[in-house]
């Protein structure tokens, strides 16, 4: 059976963009390689890619210049959720970060394997994870 790498990208979906990028670039320190009006791209680690999506705004093909190909619609609604992999001796940095700018930790975990997560949302309601290593088997 032919074997999988990694998750490339994680996509959401957001009704505001320039609300998102603030968020995502303000709060949570990212900067933005790739970006137009439906859509913009951040490196996150890891060979990681976080895609933020203006809602309604991929529901149709896309068709590339050059005949580079197209890119088939798709979309996704709800509140749904993300966690970013950070350092257990960054948890209190960002933590603080959080703090000050008015981002309201929600839920807190300590896992059986020593990990450890806070829980908080972006503006459009996404569950959003700062997760130590420890949680999982593989991390």
């Amino acid at each position: 059976m032919p074997r999988l790498n990694g998750v490339l990208e994680t996509a959401l979906y957001v009704d505001d963009m320039d609300r998102a990028r603030v968020f995502f670039e303000g709060v949570m320190g990212l900067e933005p390689f790739n970006a137009d009006h439906r859509f913009t791209a951040y490196d996150v680690g890891a060979n990681t890619v976080l895609l933020l999506f203006l809602q309604g705004e991929t529901l149709d093909t896309v068709v590339l210049p050059n005949d580079m190909g197209t890119i088939p619609p798709h979309d996704g609604k709800g509140r749904v959720h993300l966690a970013f992999a950070i350092a257990k001796r960054e948890l209190t940095a960002w933590e603080r970060q959080l703090s000050d700018h008015g981002v309201t930790i929600e839920g807190r975990t300590h896992w059986p394997r020593g990990g450890e997560s806070l829980y908080f949302r972006d503006p459009d309601g996404h569950l959003i994870e700062l997760a130590t290593p420890g949680i999982w088997p593989n991390y």
